[in-house]
């Protein structure tokens, strides 16, 4: 999937509660096919964002300090 760098990215979120109660397999399969950027949610505040690994090597390969 190529990236428009106009085009800006709208992560979606996730609670880490989805995470504890057995979704995690589920979103970690859905970002990886589907190209998808996660916010994950904690006590209504973001604490990480998951992206899949195509998307890090093209971030890293375009220089991205991540």
């Amino acid at each position: 999937m190529a990236d428009d760098p106009n085009k800006r990215i709208v992560p979606e979120p996730h609670t880490a509660t989805e995470f504890l109660r057995g979704q995690a397999s589920k979103i970690f399969d859905e970002i990886s096919q589907k190209d998808k950027v996660v916010t994950v949610i904690k006590h209504s505040k973001p604490h990480a964002v998951i992206i899949s690994y195509d998307r890090y090597r093209r971030l890293v390969e375009k220089g991205a300090d991540i």
